[in-house]
């Protein structure tokens, strides 16, 4: 591992702070916290922590001797100022002094001694940082170290490795680590690192680079030594000729995850996602793979994200995917069974008193196609992926020496119920459409970007398709969705597109299919190329993306809603609308018919019936000249209804929104026009 300390880099983050009247040792303390945190083999999410000893001025002026550490659940990489919080010093050492200090009563005294009441928690490992007697303070989780420490003669490789340094047995975070940490720090006061066994390294001194190279050398030995091990150490087992491909695989992982959430056809979902690579794949093949799952975390709080063990499966052999969905339920209940028992023997352990948490798994490890992760949404979901890669990574660099060794499942379990955890957990509330995946046509703007904005809004995991790839983009980067350029008139386009998807997120519970357009023209007028054109758009493409969808809910077997834009015309036709009118009607005559073949998966299937909303179709110009032709103005136009209201793009979305939640309503279509009696429903 290289130093990426940049001189240059460093004097202008200086220069700024000045110019900005910023604190000098805070600004340093961002930019070298950053350096460690940009680094996913030193720290990974949240993991990690760092602390600046400078001195800050209260309202009056008056100086403090102050600590400024990471606060709790900021990431390392991206940190800003207010993600190091200001302690006083002093009495946060005195704090150390204690003979005994629950979790709470630690937190609690911490946020005491902030400077700013306003600020997060500081770092669980604060009173640490405050008894190590340097200015800055650097913690990682780096993964050569352990790699090195996570072996059964860990300790001893340790200590013949870094001879200087000193070696703290595990101790679970907290209070308790802070005074094991300052024991051995009172019979080593000139050492500048220290190594946690089973957990990670901290080094330290008055001067910032120093502190930063110092962990970069350390780290840069351990590599070294782990070079000298296996770089694959793994012997592979024999796969099919022909393997199953991640999207026809995921949606039965997904299904398989869904727990029953007490309320009929609202399971709980998780979203998944893929990832492969030769190292990946080089421990998924392994003929150990088993063994090698069932060892443990790589460092403590990585429980958290991936539990204490995953799955491992069979190759899922091409044509034979039934086969692998039986193998699939079977582990998912082994690993539920396993986990509830886990559970119950430590929390007797622990004094009873726990709540158990869901037991379903979160990584799975797949021979041939490579690893899924499991979160309650994308971006969970991806936290977990990056950690299993570390396992993964450490795993391998262990057995490539000697093997691979966890810690007890006692002090997972621990940490996986850490009372400060807990906390975390229940203040997280969830929204309607968490953990679900929607799927949005003719996204890229009017009706559908408004669909989309609702979907994200309600918490759901947002796939967008569009023809206009380049709009499509900036919608989806401005909402925050995955954009899926397509032309959904193209059966194989959108077949692919959808797979797309399903490598995304792991499979798709919504489909909001809105994409058309009005083609016009009279009936014995129409050229017969416009009229395909009309029900290419506005009825086989919602067949088309309808068929792809419903064959991932049926894998996933947790049931899904379809929702279609339906329109007004399709029971209400206007002269020279035909094309549109007849395409619609055909629309809302599918809409019904996937009502009835798939409502006992659990699939509703229902449409919307909108009128006059300001959209791609509905411009400007077209209400100018819709009006002009009919003696009013647009906006009388626009709010010809019996409310006297203009209908609104919001409004329509949240009538999507509505039957995408609907869990007793299909074949169904809802009116949003604020009133028209010719197109009312009968």
């Amino acid at each position: 591992m290289k130093s990426r300390w940049s001189d240059a880099q460093f004097q202008a983050v200086l220069q700024e702070a000045e110019r900005n009247g910023q604190n000098l040792d805070l600004a340093t303390r961002v930019y070298t916290t950053r350096l460690l945190g940009s680094d996913p083999e030193l720290v990974l999410h949240g993991g990690g922590n760092t602390s600046v000893k400078t001195t800050m001025h209260s309202m009056d002026g008056t100086a403090i001797d102050a600590i400024c550490v990471k606060g709790s659940g900021w990431d390392m990489g991206t940190i800003q100022a207010p993600g190091l919080p200001a302690l006083e010093l002093a009495p946060l050492r005195d704090l150390a002094k204690l003979d005994a200090m629950t979790d709470i009563e630690m937190v609690r005294e911490q946020r005491r001694l902030l400077l700013d009441p306003s600020s997060p928690n500081p770092s669980v490992e604060a009173i640490l940082h405050a008894l190590i007697p340097a200015k800055h303070v650097d913690h990682t989780h780096a993964n050569v170290i352990v790699g090195i420490t996570n072996q059964p003669g860990g300790e001893a490789l340790t200590r013949e490795l870094f001879p200087d340094s000193i070696i703290v047995p595990y101790v679970m975070p907290g209070f308790d680590l802070a005074k094991a940490c300052a024991h051995h720090i009172s019979k080593n006061p000139d050492a500048t690192s220290m190594v946690l066994i089973k957990h990670g390294i901290f080094t330290w001194s008055d001067d910032a680079k120093e502190a930063y190279e110092d962990m970069i050398a350390l780290v840069d030995r351990a590599e070294q030594r782990l070079a000298q091990g296996k770089a694959k150490p793994f012997t592979s087992v024999s796969l099919p000729k022909t393997l199953a491909q991640p999207h026809e695989i995921a949606p039965i992982l997904r299904g398989a995850l869904a727990q029953d959430s007490g309320l009929e056809g609202a399971p709980k979902r998780l979203v998944l996602v893929h990832r492969s690579n030769e190292k990946i794949l080089h421990f998924c093949n392994s003929d150990t793979l088993s063994s090698l799952t069932n060892r443990g975390n790589a460092t403590p709080e990585h429980v958290i994200h991936i539990k204490r063990t995953g799955v491992a499966l069979p190759a899922p052999e091409s044509g034979k995917v039934e086969a692998f969905a039986h193998d699939v339920k079977q582990a998912v209940a082994a690993f539920s069974a396993d986990y509830a028992a886990y559970f119950e023997r430590n929390n007797a352990r622990a004094g009873g008193g726990l709540t158990m948490l869901d037991a379903a798994p979160r990584a799975f490890y797949v021979p041939g196609v490579g690893i899924f992760a499991a979160g309650k949404s994308l971006k969970v979901a991806n936290v977990a992926a990056d950690v299993v890669e570390a396992t993964i990574d450490v795993i391998t660099k262990a057995e490539g020496v000697d093997a691979f060794e966890a810690l007890p499942e006692e002090d997972l379990f621990d940490l996986e119920y850490w009372s400060l955890e807990q906390i975390k957990l229940a203040k997280v509330a969830e929204q309607p459409l968490s953990r679900q995946v929607a799927l949005v046509t003719g996204a890229a703007s009017g009706l559908g970007l408004e669909i989309a904005k609702a979907l994200k809004a309600q918490g759901a995991d947002v796939a967008m398709m569009d023809i206009a790839a380049d709009k499509l983009a900036k919608a989806a980067s401005d909402v925050g969705g995955f954009a899926v350029p397509c032309d959904v008139t193209n059966e194989g386009a959108v077949a692919k597109a959808v797979s797309d998807v399903v490598n995304r997120f792991g499979g798709i519970d919504i489909l909001m299919s809105n994409a058309g357009a009005a083609f016009q023209g009279a009936m014995v007028a129409l050229e017969t190329d416009n009229f395909r054109k009309a029900f290419d758009l506005n009825f086989w493409s919602h067949h088309y993306m309808a068929r792809a969808v419903v064959h991932v809910m049926e894998a996933q077997g947790t049931g899904g809603a379809l929702v279609f834009n339906i329109s007004k015309q399709s029971v209400n036709p206007g002269p020279d609308f035909g094309p549109y009118g007849t395409s619609k009607a055909a629309l809302m005559a599918l809409m019904k018919q996937y009502a009835v073949e798939h409502g006992a998966s659990g699939i509703t299937s229902n449409g919307v019936n909108a009128d006059r909303i300001r959209t791609g179709l509905l411009t400007d110009d077209f209400v100018a000249a819709r009006s002009e032709a009919r003696g009013v103005t647009p906006e009388d136009y626009m709010r010809g209804n019996l409310l006297k209201r203009e209908v609104m793009a919001s409004d329509v979305a949240d009538a999507f929104v509505h039957l995408a939640k609907a869990r007793t309503t299909t074949g169904a279509v809802v009116t949003v026009d604020g009133g028209n009696v010719a197109a009312m429903m009968r």
